[in-house]
């Protein structure tokens, strides 16, 4: 059986790059439409996958030709997909525009994702894993009840509060992992994030509200590992980026790879760094995740920046 029980969205990529965002009422021109395997949850168990993780994922697509292409997908990058079931909506899309600076601005359409249930969580046999990885693009009760089951049956979590909403103290107490960006963060807590003293003083809220360890991601700037022990920076890599999608999910996929090999937190967080780092050198979301031997050589022959 896998070692990751990933419990999310999967959603089809529609994918323009464009000079700039346009404003409300412009219209820009772009490059061609590009379709892309995207989700963040799907996206999550293709990076963990490709990194030589054994993964399953837990979802919902369509009965459409995007529900097909998704679900090969994933076979293809050897992720598990008997728990990933097909409805009547439509599978979700993500519509996302890319600039010139590689930054992206996305709209999504959950459809089937909106249906992925308490009760299909139930059919999973959560004593067979040994992670759970979860994000907010499905039903905010399927993430509890996933969180809830992980729990009884001794499997660490790691929730990704993506997209960005408010989330009840019960289900942040069961994660052993809060794993936001800054502006994540801000949303979760109501700080400002202006600097170093800001983030920490954040993430020290959701310790206070029951979160075992809390990673923010910064981006270029590296991660911040809190726990109520201390806080901790760790440095990120120097490339040329591309285009930021997935990069987080990259950086979550890694992480989670190198914690299942009893790698100390820092350098699991480090590890989630350099997979980032690789992704936003490549167009698109899950064609730039990393394999394990890419992020082997980029640590190798690539030096670290200095906070």
């Amino acid at each position: 059986m896998p070692d990751i029980l990933v419990v999310g969205s999967l959603n089809t990529d529609l994918v323009v790059r464009a000079p700039r965002f346009p404003q409300p009422g412009e219209t820009i021109s772009g490059e061609d439409l590009q379709v892309i395997a995207g989700g963040k949850g799907a996206n999550q168990a293709v990076a963990a996958a490709r990194l030589g993780a054994s993964v399953s994922m837990l979802g919902r697509v369509g009965k459409d030709n995007f529900g097909d292409f998704l679900l090969d997908n994933l076979k293809s990058n050897q992720v598990d997909t008997k728990l990933v079931q097909r409805d009547g909506a439509s599978t979700g899309t993500a519509t996302v525009i890319v600039d010139t600076n590689g930054q992206n601005s996305i709209v999504l359409s959950g459809g089937a994702n909106g249906k992925v249930s308490p009760a299909d969580v139930n059919a999973a046999s959560f004593p067979d894993f040994k992670l759970l990885l979860l994000q907010l693009e499905i039903p905010i009760e399927t993430v509890f009840s996933a969180a809830e089951r992980a729990k009884e049956n001794n499997l660490r979590v790691i929730l990704n509060p993506a997209p960005a909403k408010q989330l009840p103290d019960g289900l942040i107490a069961l994660t052993d992992f809060v794993i936001p960006n800054e502006s994540e963060l801000s949303l979760l807590t109501g700080i400002e994030i202006k600097d170093v003293a800001t983030t920490e003083q954040a993430a020290q809220v959701l310790l206070e509200r029951g979160a075992k360890n809390v990673i923010v991601t910064l981006g270029s700037k590296g991660a911040l590992v809190v726990s109520d022990k201390q806080a901790t920076y760790v440095d990120t890599f120097k490339v040329n980026v591309v285009d930021t999608t997935a990069a987080g999910d990259a950086f979550i996929g890694g992480f989670a790879t190198a914690l299942l090999q009893d790698q100390s937190l820092e350098a699991s967080v480090r590890y989630g760094c350099a997979c980032g780092a690789l992704a936003t050198t490549k167009f698109g979301a899950q064609p730039s995740l990393p394999t394990k031997e890419e992020v082997e050589n980029f640590l190798n022959q690539s030096p670290i920046t200095n906070l």
